[in-house]
């Protein structure tokens, strides 16, 4: 067993690799002045681009396999399983539409998402555990594995709209548009930053630990993995070599996550205005030459035709296939928890989003702007609900 599961963490970071070379090729894609395609058919470049991401996604598959033999489960039942499998199935999505449109520039932006879902797993214990009795289903690989499918294909949308976002917002000027394009690149860049702070001290080993007094006057236990900026409520130090905590927070804040996201944070603006420095000029700005041959028509279908795909695969997923375990599980088919209400959330949203595309005709401009928020009902359900909300499915 713990060969497969060396195995199977060694090809995942196989495929992690294979998709940042595959990155650069199809920027060398849309560079290349001799080949006859550029944003759109195919030359060397993109041939290659898209062979290295076929192989990195065989890598992936193959680590979701070893993986399942190992634990003797469909490894999808914690964070980090779910998070690698999302990773996984948006890498699939664009290799489908790759194929159908042969847009360079769609893998341009898409496989970078796709290393930062799969970097984000990589903050969550990986070991191989049983599964909970809770788990124990068939439906377990019905609803979760089909609800992160629908969410790929919908995370495809995202890509496309920021494309078209890229191609048609004005970034020399002062507009309301221009600056929230650049506070979405900016969120990628605290994203960015928050893997790359996370993943510094764990491998440095850092944690400190502190005793801590929550609301009802009992003393628990905190364990950081980041120096404290932030400490919980009449934090003490009982273990490790860290700092004390600059603040000490009242109890009825999380300590331990706010000072993640202070990091996070600080971190991020540091590599933004690093970036802003190097270049002198917005993020946005600096890619946007990228999509200066992009086919506005069909960047619009390509979004539109996945969320066309992503909406019925999400809904039967994320809410039939959950509600029929509810009832299963729990004996009702709905009972309001912090999941099962953004799962509604995204649903309702994607239906609006049809129902503004097909009957009112926002096309274009208006429905990219719509992907975009779409995508961060979708990462705000994988973050925030998932680490923060307190629910029936806080075992995931």
């Amino acid at each position: 067993m713990s060969n497969l599961v060396q195995t199977s963490a060694y090809l995942l970071n196989i495929a992690f690799i294979m998709y940042l070379v595959a990155v650069f090729f199809f920027g060398g894609a849309i560079r290349d002045k001799r080949g006859r395609a550029k944003q759109k058919g195919t030359n060397m470049w993109s041939k290659i681009g898209i062979t290295i991401t076929i192989i990195g996604f065989i890598a992936q598959l193959g680590y979701f396999i070893t993986r399942w033999i190992a634990g003797g489960h469909i490894p999808i039942s914690n964070l980090f399983e779910f998070t690698t499998f999302f990773g996984m199935m948006l890498v699939g999505a664009f290799i489908l539409i790759y194929f159908i449109y042969r847009l360079n520039v769609l893998g341009l932006f898409a496989l970078p998402i796709a290393m930062l879902i799969i970097a984000y797993a990589s903050m969550f214990p990986s070991e191989i555990a049983p599964l909970i009795p809770a788990l124990q289903s068939e439906w377990l690989v019905i609803h979760v594995s089909t609800a992160a499918i629908g969410q790929a294909i919908l995370s495809i949308s995202f890509v496309a709209g920021l494309i078209y976002l890229l191609k048609v917002v004005d970034t020399t000027k002062k507009s309301l548009k221009s600056f929230s394009l650049e506070i979405i690149l900016y969120i990628l860049v605290v994203a960015v930053g928050f893997i790359g702070i996370t993943t510094a001290f764990s491998v440095a080993h850092y944690q400190t630990d502190f005793s801590w007094v929550n609301r009802d006057g009992e003393t628990l236990k905190a364990s950081y993995q980041l120096p404290a900026i932030v400490g919980p409520h009449k934090a003490e130090k009982i273990a490790g070599d860290g700092m004390e905590p600059l603040a000490k927070m009242p109890a009825l804040i999380n300590a331990k996550k706010l000072n993640t996201v202070i990091w996070s944070t600080l971190v991020g603006t540091i590599l933004y205005l690093l970036f802003r420095l190097i270049f002198r000029k917005k993020i946005s700005a600096v890619l946007q030459p990228l999509t200066k041959k992009a086919n506005l028509d069909l960047v619009d279908e390509i979004g539109y035709r996945s969320v066309l795909i992503g909406f019925p695969v999400f809904s039967l997923g994320g809410l039939v296939f959950a509600m029929i375990w509810a009832q299963i599980a729990w004996t009702r088919f709905w009972g309001w928890d912090p999941k099962e209400v953004f799962a509604l959330i995204t649903f309702l949203f994607y239906a609006v989003f049809l129902h503004l595309r097909l009957s009112v005709g926002w096309h274009g401009e208006k429905s990219a702007w719509l992907a975009v928020i779409g995508f961060a009902i979708i990462l705000f359900n994988l973050i925030f609900v998932n680490l923060i909300l307190a629910g029936l499915h806080s075992y995931a």
